[in-house]
């Protein structure tokens, strides 16, 4: 029996996916040579050096070494056993900011430690992933009734109302790519539909009189109607979206003039071409496209862009990290790390469709979504395709949150991955 269950223990950690691990460990080592180029000073001091924010990187990959090594050594049923437990410490650090946090640029979402901070958004993630699995494993909902859908959105949106609360609309957006796991589970997709929907018509109705967007809307219903070959179509549901749809269309200059904040309204402006001043407004964008823009092919070296040693680029070393890529390295370099993501998403996916049970798949779902949202997210921000929000690129930008964070939720699934094993 013991002989057993050494044979057992021998074989989960043979079956860590290695890959994964050395794409980790690839994009951790190639951030902080980036990280390294931004913020390295005029006279340079050690890596290890604590007052600089490359040595500060250098400790919290040090710290991210044993963490790996306790997460793939504790039992892959405790992460499902515990996992109301971790989501509830995860909400309790979330209502704690409004007592503890620490306002940082009219946000309230970090507590401050000696010099360090935390942000508790961050780990609030796997707890949620880990939660989300939990439920739909153990209680295998269809997603037919209100209820279950209910269940399925409260998981999630519960965080999602304490961040948007610091507020912190980058993070809180983020959760929102967990749809698409409820999607895959059989969660109606017209939640999604809706979304998608919404979104288009909002940057539509600011870019053109209602009028237009009207006649758009009532000719898509139209052709929607007749094309549809569902015998049992109903005119009047067709009414009714069609109402909603030109309610919001006309709600949008309420929510833009008196919702968001005047920060939130410039960055939308700069996005959508409206008239502002790229000096103030735009400044962030246009430095950043400047400094990937300038990079061309091949880069202009390491250590030797322009951009990034006169510090045009705010922020260069965490949301705008990937600008010192395309300056230094250029559309080569860029490629190579987009190509590093894509790898890594895929093999996450490919792993998650090979577990045999369905916590560990869930679970694995909810990470490739979460690193692929900030993924995209940030990248786009900074070619301006999406409004400039405080997102990090994964395992790239600097902070000890993000990496550890990450570390955390990518090592979870491996432990889960290279369990499968016992798995019957």
């Amino acid at each position: 029996m013991v002989k057993t269950k050494h044979l057992a223990n021998q074989s989960v950690i043979s079956n860590v996916d290695w890959l994964t691990i050395f794409i980790y460990a690839l994009l951790v080592f190639l951030g902080w040579l980036n990280i390294y180029s931004a913020s390295l000073p005029d006279e340079a001091t050690s890596i290890f050096d604590l007052g600089q924010i490359y040595g500060k990187q250098i400790l919290f990959i040090g710290l991210s070494i044993p963490l790996i090594i306790v997460l793939l050594s504790i039992d892959a049923k405790f992460y499902e056993k515990y996992a109301v437990v971790f989501y509830c410490i995860g909400i309790l650090s979330l209502l704690g900011l409004f007592v503890f946090g620490k306002s940082i640029k009219g946000q309230t979402n970090w507590y401050q430690f000696a010099g360090f901070g935390l942000q508790p958004s961050e780990f609030v993630k796997t707890a949620t992933a880990l939660l989300l699995a939990k439920y739909i494993a153990e209680a295998q909902p269809t997603f037919e009734t209100l209820k279950e859908q209910a269940i399925g959105m409260g998981i999630f949106m519960f965080p999602v109302l304490l961040i948007l609360m610091q507020p912190d609309m980058g993070s809180a957006m983020i959760f929102m790519t967990l749809f698409l796991v409820l999607y895959r589970e059989g969660f109606p997709g017209w939640y999604l539909w809706t979304g998608f929907v919404a979104i288009i018509l909002f940057f539509l109705a600011l870019l053109f009189e209602p009028l237009f967007i009207l006649i758009g809307i009532a000719i898509a219903v139209i052709i929607h109607f007749i094309t549809n070959k569902k015998i049992n179509r109903n005119p009047f549901i067709y009414l009714i979206v069609t109402v909603v749809m030109i309610g919001f269309v006309y709600s949008v200059d309420y929510v833009y003039d008196s919702v968001l904040e005047p920060h939130q309204k410039d960055r939308i402006n700069v996005l959508i071409g409206e008239d502002v001043d790229m000096k103030k407004e735009g400044y962030n964008l246009n430095q950043s496209k400047i400094a990937i823009g300038s990079g061309n092919w091949t880069g202009k070296g390491f250590l030797e862009g322009t951009q990034t040693k006169g510090g045009f680029v705010p922020e260069q070393h965490t949301d705008y990290i990937f600008t010192t890529v395309g300056e230094e390295w250029g559309f080569a370099g860029c490629m190579v790390v987009i190509g590093l993501f894509v790898t890594l998403f895929f093999r996450i996916l490919y792993l998650a469709e090979q577990q045999k049970t369905a916590f560990p798949r869930i679970y694995g779902y909810c990470v490739a979504a979460f690193l692929f949202m900030h993924f995209f997210v940030n990248v786009s921000m900074l070619i301006g395709l999406f409004p400039t929000i405080g997102v990090p690129l994964p395992f790239f930008s600097y902070g000890g949150s993000s990496l550890i964070a990450f570390t955390i939720m990518l090592f979870i699934f491996l432990k889960l991955d290279s369990n499968k094993v016992n798995e019957w």
